[in-house]
């Protein structure tokens, strides 16, 4: 039905829509029309940077934080990639939290250290231009690792000031930023280098050091077509306190800030060429299309069960990644009217191909002990999709459609012959997907919304080829409701309620620093989110979550699952340059293993940033966790053993927040 409809949409539609008259040359001036985006549920958000302009600057996850109930954390030295939870998942490093930059995918397949392992510190905050978050998936461009979410980084064509900006602060902490439009009309263009370093509050200073640069440059080859090709690379290093175990802190044995093993840490770096292209054959018709390449490489030194397995050389693990990604979008995408209803289809093809070296190895003191595993793997996939929107009323508006995920595992095992034990062999399994969002309204400035979809994470193909009976493509089938209301020009209120059930869940094994596929879950709850002008310069900014996540059939938790947040702030913006930002999170105790048995402690946190420019120069101050909360960033339950402890301890183990910290800076605009 659905090709259908976009045939007779084709059909049906004006010769003149679907063409130019080659006799008629009119050059027209530029009309410039702003509005709101239409959104398909009351959760997606679409930020705009004058959200996030104000906010401390260096850390691309201050950003991802303004998505409703998307709390982050950092438990490995700053260069490591975030704990992301999101819709009671705590998806570790991105397992079901899909992150993109400019529609190219972050998060990495079969990674080293866990499955959609997603490392944004190659964004630089200042070169984002909008944040399109979106939740559950119901969105038939979105496949792999979204099924609690997504967030979408959109960069800038070009930027209105020249800008170097310098900043320092305490821990050694300093950053130099430059941006750079050399031109910005018919050719547009963008320059950044960043450059930051910190030591952090730890007694083992983490000397992180990480390096990013971004070229991107905009043409119209011609009047009806854009192409955007954008480079970046980013290179960082730095050294870990790691998780250490709490037992230790409470006895006064250990600083909270202080280090079993501060020989953790790593390497990393990733290179990216993307490349977005569309072209409008007519008014009505538009070929869009994508073509990206990244090279990947990470060198990551981790101890967290310290001499739990080996109590000679300890439990130290190397986990190595060096790869290939490459892949893209080629889409066409129609609207007109059919049948006396207003619509448009879009038919698509997205295809990615990890090529790459995996492998993980005992060390101690950063020094090799030996390989546990290596192996070569090639992960393809191939996603065919229909996405339709119609508007059969004024009232009602219909967007949805159809994917289907074919996935080809090949993994080739540099230790061992082929044979039992080894991890080689090939596995091809495919998802297909439906998705729908009806919207209602508006009616006095009010929506109401009813979405629905299935979606799914792949598994990680070293866990698929080892054992066969493991779920290679779990799903995830999802239901929300929601309304959305926008009253006096100043109020913004968005209310949804959700359900999400998974077929198998991935759960971490601090033992060997793996994680194992679990039964089916099952998680609903509500999100409240609001926006209040309470004067001309005044904005009030709140989103509360309330979440339950549990096995299906027994009742159990899901550790470490955000069952409460809360992030709120204000917002004042003068009309003389001068602005600034209160913040303050929340996030609630949770469940650290499955019989509730222990918790994992909750934090509150302060954090204000002001901001003044005066024509050419500007200056800023950040100061986080202004009331200096002892908090706990990233926490874990599991066993280890200390040098000297009889047997093991299961415990909880975890990375402290950082005290209250100041970051002054300054910056030259031209």
């Amino acid at each position: 039905m659905a090709l259908v409809f976009l045939v007779a949409m084709i059909l049906l539609a004006p010769s003149g829509a679907r063409s130019h008259d080659p006799n008629v040359d009119q050059e027209l001036e530029p009309v410039v029309v702003t509005g709101q985006r239409p959104i398909a549920a009351s959760s997606q958000q679409l930020i705009p940077d004058k959200d996030f302009e104000v906010r401390p600057q260096g850390r691309p996850a201050d950003l991802i934080r303004l998505a409703p109930g998307l709390f982050i954390s950092q438990h490995q030295g700053g260069g490591k990639a975030e704990q992301y939870l999101l819709r009671g998942f705590d998806a570790d490093h991105g397992t079901d939290v899909g992150l993109f930059w400019d529609d190219m995918p972050i998060n990495i397949r079969s990674h080293a250290h866990g499955q959609g392992y997603a490392d944004v510190h190659f964004v630089i905050p200042e070169t984002i231009k909008l944040l399109d978050v979106r939740k559950g998936p119901y969105y038939v461009e979105d496949g792999d690792f979204v099924t609690a979410g997504m967030v979408n980084f959109v960069t800038r064509d070009t930027v209105d000031d020249n800008l170097i900006e310098l900043a320092g602060g305490q821990f050694q902490t300093r950053r130099l930023l430059t941006l750079l439009s050399p031109t910005r009309k018919t050719v547009r263009t963008l320059i950044a280098v960043e450059q930051y370093f910190t030591d952090g509050p730890f007694i083992s200073p983490d000397k992180y050091h990480r390096f990013n640069a971004l070229g991107k440059i905009t043409v119209n080859p011609t009047r009806d077509s854009e192409l955007a090709v954008a480079v970046s690379y980013y290179s960082g290093a730095w050294n870990a306190s790691g998780q250490i175990p709490l037992r230790e802190v409470l006895a006064g044995r250990l600083d909270r800030f202080g280090a079993i093993d501060p020989s953790e840490g790593g390497n990393t770096k990733r290179t990216v060429g993307n490349l977005l292209y569309h072209w409008d054959l007519s008014p009505a018709s538009t070929i869009l299309a994508q073509a990206y390449i990244q090279h990947y490489k990470l060198n990551l030194f981790s101890d967290f069960t310290f001499f739990l397995n080996d109590p000679v050389k300890g439990d130290g693990i190397e986990q190595d990644d060096d790869r290939y990604i490459y892949g893209g979008d080629l889409a066409y995408k129609y609207g007109g009217q059919a049948y006396d209803i207003e619509g448009s289809a879009k038919v698509g093809l997205q295809t990615r191909v990890d090529d790459g070296r995996v492998r993980l190895g005992k060390q101690q003191q950063r020094t090799q002990l030996g390989p546990i595993t290596d192996v070569d793997l090639l992960e393809a996939s191939v996603s065919p999709y229909l996405k339709l929107e119609l508007q059969p009323l004024t009232w009602v508006r219909f967007v949805g459609g159809v994917r289907g995920d074919y996935f080809h595992y090949n993994v080739r095992d540099r230790l061992n012959q082929p044979g039992p034990g080894a991890l080689t062999g090939k596995v091809d399994d495919a998802r297909p997907s439906l998705k729908g969002n009806l919207v209602f309204g508006p009616w006095l400035h009010t929506e109401l919304f009813l979405n629905a979809g299935s979606g799914f994470h792949s598994n990680d193909a070293r866990v698929v080829i080892q054992n066969p009976t493991a779920p290679t493509l779990p799903k995830a089938s999802a239901y929300e409701v929601g309304v959305r209301t926008q009253q006096f020009k100043r109020l913004d209120v968005r209310v949804s309620l959700w359900l999400l059930d998974l077929t198998s869940e991935l759960v971490f094994n601090g033992d060997d620093a793996m994680f194992e596929a679990r039964g089916a879950t099952r998680r609903y709850g509500t999100e409240v989110t609001a926006r209040l002008k309470l004067t001309d310069v005044l904005l009030l900014v709140t989103d509360w979550t309330l979440t339950h996540a549990e096995f299906r059939g027994t009742g159990e938790a899901v550790p470490l699952a955000p069952t409460v947040t809360n992030r709120t702030e204000l917002i004042l913006r003068l009309p003389w340059g001068f602005e600034s930002n209160l913040e303050m999170r929340y996030l609630g105790d949770r469940p650290a293993v499955e019989d509730r048995s222990v918790s994992a402690k909750g934090y509150l946190v302060f954090d204000w940033t002001t901001r003044y420019r005066y024509k050419s120069f500007g200056f800023f101050l950040s100061i986080e966790n202004i009331l200096n909360a002892q908090w706990r960033e990233a926490q874990f339950f599991f066993s280890s053993q200390l040098r000297g402890e009889p047997a093991p301890v299961a415990d909880i183990h975890f990375t402290p927040g950082v005290p209250r910290t100041f970051l002054l800076g300054g910056s030259l605009y031209f």
